[in-house]
């Protein structure tokens, strides 16, 4: 007490001391997800525990006894969660009703780009044809072979199946983000029928074209703006202007109005970069109009979308507007009614949460992922895998399945070798994380050979180095690059020679990757690694699966153990058969879902692919093929609806389908990859349209590889 204020002083502290009674409290990573996503839950109770139990229902594991389990959501819907914790002598439970949301992951959206490997080119730097010192249309056209030769019978080439053309348009600055006509070609690259050659040769060789389209903002000295500038009533609002300078700042802190004799204009990225005003229906329909243009009449693929965030300021609101929203709803709309494969990626340089905002709701077709991009090259940093375990699982939570595109660095970016501190094994094991894990890849040019570049944005673009000579390709020089004039040792000619190479590395994983489809197109199932520096996972794609280990660390580790998340692979034995050499491995599955006692050297990736032993014709006694199970629908008979339940021995792609008594099908309940376990689908006695269907007698069967079983059910109305 004080005896000055009469005051009494309490300290108090609620925490339950660790030989107190126990008191159940858990929480999770994520509480909403998509189908097959994982959740990691961790225990937060008090008191003197020694077991814990876990109920998850619709989970997979359905129950576990562990401290912090990991758990798998095959199927949509809400679910409850339940955790016991005890001691010898008390015990205390708490149940959390639908605590989890899985909403459903639509595999049947996997489009063209899935099955795409992108090189991002800027054509000022990647070849001149003409000795004047710049990259043009006509060199890029004499490298297509160095990217594909469209020759299946030899591995020369880089394997790319996409391009991302920094912009082309005529532009007064070296890396053409102010366009001062949008339907050009740059002089300095070259003429539009170049262009239209480049892009028939790419084409023939399989490669998909897609161009920088800068919508946010133009060149001050683009016709538009010369024009709103001189007041022109036509143009004066396709510009913002302001009679006096408003008082804010731009998201990075730097000045976003500009004076222009005795007005103001918004210019995001600077006074020489003013943004278009998107409130004038004549700047939106022109911008759009040119994207068809491009699309159609010149014959692109697509388009990468510059500063997607501010296209439409809301006052001082400069980013992720709902405006902004809006237009990319109806930009890509537009572009699907132009040429209904168009495609559309946007740079939304911010946090995974908000560049969802971007792709859902018929927005973009997907985004790069930038903080996974962060993840990878700290993981490889640290040798601690654990950053980019985690943070690829929270990305293949929530995004549309595989709509995000994954690269290391890009021409903003500080290049890949010299955020790795120069080691070209560090390079081989970023390569191997984000050329294995799902998601759309992009590859920086230069980055396959080690290209340094850091520090001013004119020593990351540097000229492609082709061969050892200081400027190979560029014979007069580098006019655009006013800094430095130390350029890399790593070069094409050389590394081309040497197997051990970055380049060859990048060959091989392209080439794995081209003729696998579960690494472009398949599931993602992680494993909880022994060894914090080792990633590993499995991707499913139909009947096919794929083990992907990788160690982020310099030491090799032995006695190695991964435990699979979700059950995605059943106990049994297995055959692993390399997929970058010729090794095969034999392992078991235990019951406790975990492959024991491998080894893997430092830095080392290693690809399996995964099968079944019985399936090998090696014989044993274990199988894990043949205890599928139908179980009978309930109510059977039904009316209206009826729910079908099924038992998966291992993680498989599932069809169930409803016919009628001569054989008709009526509807597909499900077709997609499903994990082990215990599933159940509701069908409401509708066909295919939506109909309801007549009362008799009708089969359902269940399809997983060559397995097929059908029942009977009868639907009485």
């Amino acid at each position: 007490m004080r005896s000055d204020t009469n005051v009494i002083l309490v300290w108090y502290n609620d925490e339950i001391p660790s030989t107190g009674p126990p008191s159940a409290d858990f929480a999770a990573d994520t509480q909403t997800l998509l189908e097959d996503g994982a959740v990691h839950f961790e225990d937060r109770s008090a008191g003197l525990i020694d077991s814990w139990e876990w109920t998850f229902e619709g989970g997979s594991p359905g129950t576990s006894s562990e401290v912090n389990p990991i758990v798998v959501y095959p199927q949509a819907g809400t679910f409850d969660v339940a955790l016991v914790v005890s001691n010898t002598t008390e015990s205390d439970t708490l149940v959390v009703s639908d605590f989890i949301q899985v909403s459903e992951r639509d595999t049947s959206e996997i489009s063209w780009w899935n099955d795409t490997v992108y090189y991002e080119i800027f054509v000022r730097s990647f070849y001149d044809s003409d000795g004047d010192g710049i990259g043009d249309l006509i060199g890029l056209t004499q490298k297509l072979n160095y990217l594909n030769d469209n020759n299946p019978n030899t591995d020369d080439d880089l394997g790319i199946t996409g391009i991302w053309l920094m912009p082309i348009n005529d532009s007064p600055s070296y890396h053409g983000y102010d366009v001062i006509d949008y339907r050009s070609i740059n002089p300095d690259y070259g003429s539009m029928d170049d262009f239209r050659d480049f892009l028939d040769e790419a084409h023939n060789r399989g490669i998909r074209v897609i161009i920088d389209y800068v919508m946010n903002h133009s060149s001050n000295q683009h016709p538009w703006f010369q024009q709103s500038a001189q007041n022109n009533p036509a143009y004066r609002n396709f510009y913002r202007w302001s009679s006096t300078k408003p008082g804010y700042l731009g998201p990075w802190g730097q000045q976003v109005w500009h004076r222009y004799g005795s007005k103001y204009y918004y210019g995001l990225f600077g006074a020489g970069m003013p943004d278009l005003n998107y409130e004038t229906p004549a700047v939106k329909d022109s911008m759009f109009a040119i994207a068809n243009y491009w699309l159609n009449t010149v014959g692109v693929d697509g388009f990468r979308l510059d500063a997607v965030l501010y296209i439409i300021e809301e006052g001082s609101v400069l980013a992720n507007t709902q405006s902004t929203y809006q237009f990319w709803h109806d930009f890509n709309q537009n572009i699907k009614q132009a040429k209904p494969d168009a495609m559309s990626v946007g740079e939304a340089w911010t946090n995974t949460n908000t560049i969802l905002n971007y792709v859902t709701n018929d927005r973009l077709d997907y985004c790069f992922e930038f903080d996974l991009a962060s993840a990878i090259l700290n993981s490889v940093n640290s040798g601690n895998a654990r950053g980019i375990v985690n943070k690829m699982q929270e990305v293949y939570n929530v995004y549309p399945h595989l709509q995000y595109g994954t690269f290391l660095a890009n021409h903003d970016q500080t290049r890949v070798i010299d955020v790795l501190g120069y080691s070209i094994n560090k390079a081989k094991v970023a390569a191997s994380l984000y050329l294995t894990l799902p998601g759309v890849p992009y590859l920086y040019y230069g980055e396959e050979i080690g290209m340094e570049g850091t520090g001013a944005d004119e020593l990351k673009r540097r000229p492609m180095q082709w061969s050892d000579e200081t400027n190979a390709g560029f014979t007069s020089g580098t006019p655009w690059i006013a800094v430095g004039d130390n350029y890399p040792t790593y070069n094409v000619s050389t590394e081309q020679e040497d197997p051990t190479s970055l380049l060859s590395w990048y060959k091989q994983l392209i080439a794995v990757r081209n003729r696998e489809a579960a690494l472009r197109l398949g599931e993602y199932a992680g494993t909880v690694s022994s060894a914090s520096p080792v990633m590993a996972f499995i991707r499913h794609y139909r009947d096919e699966s794929i083990l992907v280990i990788i160690n982020t660390g310099s030491s090799d580790k032995g006695n190695l153990t991964l435990s699979l998340v979700g059950n995605s692979v059943g106990p049994g034995d297995y055959v692993l058969s390399s997929l970058l050499t010729s090794d095969t491995l034999l392992v078991s599955v235990n019951d406790s879902y975990e492959i024991t006692n491998l080894v893997i050297d430092g830095f080392e990736t290693l690809i399996y692919s995964l099968s079944d032993r019985s399936s090998t014709g090696i014989d044993v006694t274990k199988g894990i093929f043949g205890d599928f199970r139908l179980h009978q629908n309930f109510p059977n008979p039904f009316n209206p609806s009826t729910v079908i339940r099924y038992d998966l021995p291992k993680f498989t792609h599932v069809e169930i389908k409803i016919y009628n008594l001569l054989g008709q099908e009526i509807r597909t309940l499900t077709s997609k990859n499903q994990s082990a376990g215990r599933h159940s689908i509701e069908w409401d006695g509708r066909d295919i349209a939506g109909n309801e269907v007549a009362s008799g007698l009708y089969l359902y069967s269940i399809f997983t590889g060559d397995f097929r079983q059908t029942r009977k059910m009868l639907l009485i109305r």
